[in-house]
């Protein structure tokens, strides 16, 4: 019964994974994995003696504390291996529930017992955004996973975009390890995921390449979740799978949220992880979007219809 977490970037995801990372019986990939993932068994013994380094906050510079037993969004990583093409923007990143790719599907599962094994743990959680083209794909090769999809207003994106930006430029192995690592939602190498839709596609990278950034990331946003809304509607199996988590109810109620998602994916005994985390969690005070009215109109104008049917 594995757990996934995906959904675009800023929208909660990370502390929904650390959450669930958070319970006893839950395996997943930690910043210490990096590079090394594909050897999960033999690393692990390797780095069984390393002490984990000091908390520090993360580069988003979203207050989240991190260490190298944190963990992190690194099964993009395995999937680059397979589909070399996977973020190319011109090809279709779209997995049907019918597409077969046995080599990689026989080694994702033994990825998977092997870090099971690792961990000594029975469950996997991995927080992968691009997998929201892949959900009916993975319903069949797992009829019983759980996916917690976070949802966001779409206000909420160009401020890692510059933040990134601005690292990379001044250290380009910072840029290096993101296409690594398999993270192309912000940053220099930034890249729109093509959900099947040419005509938004090309809308998206007209306004980056020409600099609208508000318009480009918008545009984006309502496109992403315009998929998941028509995914949910039409896929039963992937809808009956799936639990959407509003980043606004998270921050309003963190106790009651996490509550419902730890019980969705059937993760018992779980008070404890409630607690632990639900006091850490707020609506962000820590900086001030910098959007003028204008900009508001232009978001409002590229997401209404998808904004309205989520809530926004």
């Amino acid at each position: 019964m594995p757990i996934y977490i995906c959904g675009l970037a800023r929208a909660g995801s990370t502390l929904l994974h650390e959450a669930v990372a958070a319970h006893a019986a839950v395996a997943t990939h930690r910043i210490k994995d990096f590079p090394l993932i594909f050897t999960p068994c033999w690393w692990r013994r390797a780095a069984a003696g390393l002490r984990p380094r000091t908390p520090h906050e993360r580069p988003h510079g979203d207050r989240i504390m991190i260490t190298t037993d944190s963990p992190d969004a690194l099964e993009e990583m395995l999937w680059m291996a397979f589909f070399p093409r996977c973020h190319d923007p011109t090809v279709c990143h779209v997995l049907p529930a019918g597409a077969r790719h046995p080599e990689f599907e026989s080694f994702y599962e033994a990825h998977l017992r092997k870090l099971l094994l690792a961990e000594r743990k029975d469950r996997y959680a991995a927080k992968a955004n691009y997998h929201v083209a892949r959900l009916a794909y993975f319903v069949r090769l797992f009829p019983d996973a759980r996916f917690i999809i976070p949802v966001r207003g779409p206000e909420s994106l160009l401020r890692q975009q510059q933040r990134f930006s601005k690292a990379q430029r001044n250290n380009r192995r910072a840029l290096a390890i993101m296409r690594r690592s398999g993270h192309f939602e912000f940053g220099l190498d930034r890249r729109p995921m093509n959900l099947g839709d040419p005509a938004r596609l090309r809308q998206i990278s007209a306004a980056w390449s020409t600099g609208d950034e508000i318009r480009g990331f918008a545009l984006h946003w309502a496109m992403v979740y315009d998929h998941l809304d028509r995914l949910l509607a039409a896929d039963e199996r992937v809808r009956s799978a799936a639990l959407v988590v509003r980043f606004e109810d998270l921050c309003a109620a963190p106790a009651d949220t996490l509550r419902a998602a730890l019980g969705f994916c059937m993760l018992p005994d779980a008070e404890s992880v409630v607690q632990q985390f639900a006091p850490r969690i707020s609506f962000p005070d820590y900086y001030k979007s910098g959007l003028s009215d204008g900009d508001r109109d232009v978001i409002r104008a590229a997401t209404d219809d998808a904004a309205r049917r989520w809530g926004y």
